[in-house]
């Protein structure tokens, strides 16, 4: 199953620097991208069907260390 996530930051400096730091990220493949404006990424990976994935919990904490949230 694909999950897509969206997160808003304050500034698009901390955009930027989240979506870099998601190319090399150990815990999981995800495909990020700026979207709708310069201080929103979209995030995109594919949900391991087999127990607790804990891919989203890790995003929401690493957006957090950048100044950014997920958008509801």
């Amino acid at each position: 199953m694909q999950v897509q996530l969206s997160y808003t930051f304050g500034s698009s400096q901390q955009a930027n620097r989240f979506v870099n730091a998601l190319r090399n990220w150990a815990i999981a493949d995800v495909d990020a991208r700026l979207h709708r404006t310069s201080d929103s990424v979209k995030v995109s990976y594919r949900y391991a069907d087999q127990g607790f994935d804990p891919t989203c919990a890790a995003l929401d904490e690493l957006a957090a260390e950048y100044g950014g949230s997920e958008e509801k």
